[in-house]
């Protein structure tokens, strides 16, 4: 696989699904299940039974894992969702550069 277009502490905006428009922190990246996990999108409510560990019970809320082509990368100058380019540059380094603005993302 080649380089990742979206790594973990990006901001990412969700393009699809229930939680379309949010944006968040990327925590996770899962390249072979092509999973990310995204702070504050996506929560699931677990009911936990009391237990000795967890006394107390109660709902458990984290968030789960959503597909990564459900997320696009939030684009520097504007905030909305972009897709990314690489670009090589002189020396042989890539860098990421959102197509919406050419601003570069990381470098």
């Amino acid at each position: 696989m080649g380089a990742a277009k979206i790594k973990k502490g990006d901001s990412v905006v969700v393009r699809s699904g229930k939680d379309k428009g949010r944006s968040g922190t990327v925590l996770q990246v899962m390249p072979k299940d092509g999973k990310v996990l995204v702070q504050g999108v996506n929560v699931a409510a677990r009911h936990r039974k009391p237990s000795q560990a967890n006394p107390q019970g109660g709902i458990d809320r984290r968030e789960a894992p959503m597909a990564i082509s459900k997320v696009g990368l939030a684009d520097p100058k504007s905030g909305k969702a972009t897709r990314v380019r690489f670009e090589t540059a002189k020396d042989g380094t890539k860098t990421r550069v959102a197509v919406k603005s050419g601003e570069k993302i990381d470098g």
